[in-house]
């Protein structure tokens, strides 16, 4: 058995092979791999008796579930209405600036990938972002250069 069909047998038995335990099961393959590949979904479906088509329709429709490979860390910027009006479009543009990539690509580095994805429920605050799972709010891109620089300057 390698690795990844045990991490999956494992996250099964840990939270059950019923359909409505695929979400977290997906989740702890994307926190211990960062991505759900092809295979590890086809495991997915094997380990819990589940048509692969389910997995990757369920893979596909929901934004934070990654199926392809990402820097290790991934910039979220919210693109709702509410964002937008706020200077959304700024913060992208200053991000693009700084590290050289499109939304929905990654630095050669891999350390940052660039992504837009829908309400991050910090509508009050816009606008707003993530890097991994910390929330950033009235980001002007001015901030964001800040912001970015401080995980630039991280080892690794």
């Amino acid at each position: 058995m390698n690795p990844i069909q045990s991490l999956i047998r494992n996250l099964a038995n840990q939270y059950g092979r019923s359909r409505e335990n695929l979400l977290p099961v997906m989740q702890g393959v994307i926190q211990q791999e960062k991505f759900l590949s092809e295979y590890s979904m086809i495991e997915i479906a094997r380990e819990m008796d589940i048509p692969a088509a389910e997995v990757f329709g369920t893979a596909t429709f929901y934004s934070f579930l990654e199926t392809k490979p990402a820097g290790k860390y991934i910039i979220r910027v919210c693109k709702t209405i509410t964002c937008a009006m706020k200077g959304k479009n700024q913060l992208l543009f200053a991000i693009q600036d700084m590290l050289k990539i499109k939304v929905g690509e990654t630095s050669p580095d891999k350390r940052f990938t660039l992504l837009e994805t829908n309400c991050l429920g910090w509508c009050h605050k816009a606008p707003a972002m993530l890097v991994n799972d910390e929330v950033y709010t009235e980001v002007s891109p001015e901030r964001v250069r800040e912001i970015l620089t401080k995980y630039m300057n991280e080892n690794n």
